[in-house]
């Protein structure tokens, strides 16, 4: 009782508190036993366009952009995270999408391969990756691309990786950071000395 004589809450207060969040808590109880599938309105920019769309909260960001955005360029390769085929950038950082839930970025800014460039004009990335031929089958090269973007943007903004040698120092572009920084973005076909030079390429200020 002395607990809720300093909160100055009657007995009857507390039970009339706990019933109510009781109450609310019954309808997902029961979507949850009914199997019903419980739906959230999410809004965020994608590619610099406002979408507001209905789903199932168990959605994936990747599953929003590809099946209900019609956003195909972002692929599902593992999807366990493990592959980076995925891969897109979410307000500046890269993120694995079959990881992330649609509903956790209300607000956010997305951008996909799609946002990046387009065939009548081709991010500088995009047009390395041609002129060096960094891909063969190609279904991993959005994600490579996405990824190899944020990583230059780390660079620049001096976040450093794990075989950055001097945290005190201005960090370089090198092929060891960004084979470190890319390990996560897997090419089956293995054509990776190709992403090494087109990545490089931009970086240098040649593209």
């Amino acid at each position: 009782m002395a607990i809720l004589d300093d909160l100055q809450l009657s007995r009857r207060e507390v039970m009339a508190t706990g019933a109510a969040i009781g109450v609310a808590t019954v309808p997902a109880a029961a979507d949850a036993a009914s199997g019903q599938p419980s739906i959230m309105k999410v809004s965020f920019t994608v590619n610099g366009q406002r979408q507001t769309l209905e789903l199932d909260t168990r959605t994936t960001l990747l599953d929003a952009l590809r099946e209900h955005l019609k956003l195909t360029g972002s692929k599902k390769g593992c999807d366990h995270g493990q592959c980076g085929a995925c891969t897109v950038i979410v307000d500046g950082r890269r993120i694995n999408s079959c990881l992330s839930l649609a509903v956790m970025h209300e607000g956010d800014e997305v951008t996909t391969i799609e946002g990046l460039g387009s065939p009548e004009k081709l991010h500088p990335l995009q047009a390395a990756f041609v002129r060096h031929d960094g891909y063969q089958c190609g279904y991993c090269t959005p994600g490579q691309i996405c990824s190899a973007k944020a990583v230059l943007d780390e660079i620049k903004a001096g976040v450093p990786s794990h075989v950055t040698a001097d945290l005190t120092a201005k960090i370089q572009f090198s092929e060891d950071e960004l084979r470190e920084r890319m390990s996560g973005n897997i090419c089956r076909c293995g054509a990776y000395s190709n992403i090494v030079a087109a990545v490089a390429e931009v970086a240098e200020g040649k593209a």
